[in-house]
């Protein structure tokens, strides 16, 4: 049981990073019905520009700088490459993203080199006590800062005057234009909110084993979480995040001794394979729209 709990707590852990880039890709497909695929390239320069402010500033004012520097790259990018793109085919926008990825993830290769870069953290893979279980304290940390941000997320959607305006016009665009709303402004803020999302989870990915060139790859598994979740569900994204953790937990402490005829590695994969049983079952997620088409 303790060893199971423990896996649990890593697969929270890690499930809280995955919940945080799901929240940026479903902010912005509420905002503009658009999947970004620019999201691995913006968390992995978070990590970045993580790992070159914290030793200059300290790591928790270097986190929270590059989370804002981050946030305000992916503000420049949908001013500059998106905004232009406005009422253009969906998916003409979202090639564009991919785009976005390869350039960013070029300059940001870059600045990370052949080596290993560290974030700095506090945490490492140090452990603690939490009465029979021992783990880790940077999954105790993600799970901390992810229940903050989404807290804090879901009450400025609920009570800003901004995040009323980004609920109309995820809503309804063209009415929440005739009420003034400037969706513009809505579609940049989403960009926004999605960069620091995504530079904060970055960091969290870099803890203990510092990151490298492929390190954006851990992003596509936010894609399994907001399928899961639902792709317009907000608390869909957090549920799907933290179940595709979890799940994936399990599997690495599990699958070889329980379903050795699956393979080596079947955990990296596990994400997607429960994706595809939400897809078959329920091919809206668990929480999203069910949208009912009448012909």
């Amino acid at each position: 049981m303790t060893v199971a709990l423990e896996t649990i707590i890593r697969g929270l852990g890690n499930g809280s990073v995955y919940a945080l880039l799901a929240l940026g890709f479903v902010i912005i497909y509420k905002a503009t019905r658009v999947i970004s695929f620019a999201q691995p390239a913006l968390m992995l320069a978070g990590a970045v520009a993580v790992s070159y402010l914290a030793p200059v500033t300290g790591f928790y004012l270097g986190a929270l700088l590059g989370a804002l520097l981050i946030a305000a790259v992916a503000l420049g990018i949908e001013r500059a490459a998106i905004r232009p793109m406005v009422g253009r085919p969906v998916f003409v926008v979202a090639i564009i993203t991919l785009g976005i990825d390869v350039v960013v993830r070029v300059v940001v290769n870059a600045l990370i080199g052949r080596d290993v870069r560290q974030v700095g953290d506090p945490w490492g893979f140090d452990l603690v006590s939490l009465g029979p279980l021992v783990v880790q304290q940077r999954w105790l940390a993600m799970m901390t800062a992810a229940a903050v941000l989404v807290t804090l997320l879901f009450a400025f959607f609920r009570y800003s005057r901004y995040g009323l305006a980004m609920r109309a016009a995820a809503y309804d665009q063209e009415t929440a234009l005739a009420q003034g709303v400037s969706v513009g402004a809505v579609f940049a803020l989403s960009w926004a909110l999605a960069g620091f999302l995504a530079a904060v989870a970055g960091m969290f990915v870099g803890t203990g084993q510092g990151i490298e060139q492929t390190t954006w790859i851990v992003a596509l598994k936010a894609l399994p979480a907001i399928i899961v979740g639902g792709l317009d569900s907000l608390g869909g994204a957090v549920a799907g995040g933290l179940v595709i953790g979890v799940v994936e937990s399990l599997f690495q402490s599990y699958q070889g001794a329980y379903l050795p005829w699956l393979g080596q590695n079947f955990a990296v994969v596990s994400p997607y394979v429960v994706m595809l049983v939400v897809l078959l079952v329920r091919p809206y997620g668990l929480f999203g729209t069910r949208e009912v088409e009448r012909v």
